[in-house]
């Protein structure tokens, strides 16, 4: 078989993978059949892998190779959201689906694998391939790390598909890609009674309606304007009949950060404004903030080297003004980029306005990013592809 034609099988290889984990996503910490189908696939490859972090995987190719050791990383756990599209591939499980595009992103770097190994006797170095769970919220980066995966690798790559963003458009800074992130639960406790004696009670509802609209003042007037911070508030919740006053509230939401100073900041001024509206109210609270990742705060060398990759391979016009970084969306990415040196790209997958965004559930990985990004993964371990057709 000519490299052109094992190619175009390796392209079509990753895209039949990619549409068989669609359809049966497996939620964070419990991706166990897709753990075992990444698995059995680099066995048939003739690679050598081994389990990580409980469903992870790390495989490796070139292990013997003398120069720099190089990760390529994907994410592969789904989303508790209902699929809501009509492709071949949707999901054959209720309630649940690929919602960000980690099925695209596990098929991208498969089908890097299969592709690496036909040619593996020019790799430098070794090449790492680590097949990451639990990366919506599950901290699985964190233990994949303390598992090893990170064990003589001198740098990694990871990337991220996103439709608001122009097709195979790249954004990858020399510093700041994607945000710090939290959540926070206030409850506000105070006194209910009849809806017509308003007086005889102390209301949450009040004060937890004044409290969302309070909130907004850490960004606007307590955060400096250079720095990009989002609180958002998301829920509240005072269930009560009509003519009822609850004897509480909560109010739950989303803090984001780009600045690691910032989140010191955030926190203290959410926990002063929490306590001082619920005084004024005449109601308690109680709040509870919960950290989840630190910004994903790319190496400035490894940046560049991406790049460079991504224009070799489709001109200056395909790099995005490095200025629209970050996006307030967070990764658990940045605990690999906290211990070593790397580089995470965000990679346009929108074709239009109306490209349905991820964690939506008329959401689909854009199948024209499998052969675009096994390109750049292949270029950036120093192995090339054949022309674009």
């Amino acid at each position: 078989m000519n490299q052109s034609q094992f190619w175009l099988e390796t392209l079509a290889y990753a895209k039949r993978f990619r549409h068989l984990l669609h359809r049966q996503p497996e939620l964070s910490w419990a991706e166990v059949e897709t753990a075992k189908l990444i698995q059995a696939e680099l066995t048939d490859l003739g690679i050598a892998w081994r389990g990580c972090a409980k469903y992870g995987t790390v495989a490796c190719l070139n292990a013997q190779g003398s120069g720099s050791h190089i990760a390529l990383r994907a994410d592969i756990d789904a989303l508790p959201i209902a699929e809501q599209t009509d492709v071949a591939w949707r999901s054959n499980c209720q309630g649940i689906m690929h919602a960000c595009g980690h099925d695209g992103h596990a098929a991208v770097l498969l089908g890097t694998a299969r592709w690496l190994k036909l040619h593996e006797t020019q790799l430098t170095g070794p090449v790492s391939l680590i097949f990451q769970p639990a990366e919506e919220g599950g901290h699985g980066a964190k233990q994949m790390i303390e598992d090893g995966a990170l064990t003589g690798v001198d740098q990694i790559y990871g990337w991220h598909n996103w439709p608001a963003l122009p097709l195979a458009k790249m954004l990858c800074p020399d510093s700041t890609i994607m945000s710090g992130n939290g959540t926070f639960v206030i409850e506000l406790h105070g006194k209910g009674g009849h809806a017509s004696q308003p007086e005889l009670c102390r209301d949450p509802v009040l004060a937890a309606a004044a409290l969302t609209v309070n909130l907004q003042q850490i960004v606007a007037r307590r955060i400096a304007p250079q720095s990009a911070a989002v609180v958002s508030v998301t829920s509240i919740e005072a269930p009560s009949g009509l003519t009822v006053i609850p004897d509480k509230a909560k109010v739950s939401g989303s803090i984001r950060f780009s600045e690691p100073s910032d989140q010191g900041l955030i926190e203290q001024y959410l926990l002063e404004i929490s306590e001082d509206t619920a005084a004024s109210y005449g109601v308690a609270c109680s709040v509870e903030i919960q950290p989840r990742y630190a910004p994903t705060v790319n190496h400035a060398a490894p940046a560049e080297q991406a790049r460079a990759s991504w224009k070799t391979l489709y001109g200056e016009s395909a790099l995005l003004n490095q200025g629209l970084a970050p996006l307030m969306a967070s990764e658990d990415f940045s605990y690999y980029l906290n211990e070593i040196a790397g580089a995470y790209a965000i990679i346009g997958a929108g074709e239009s306005a109306e490209s349905p965004p991820c964690h939506s559930p008329h959401y689909d990985f854009n199948d024209q990013l499998i052969e675009t990004v096994i390109r750049w993964y292949s270029q950036l371990v120093g192995v090339s592809s054949p022309p674009p057709r």
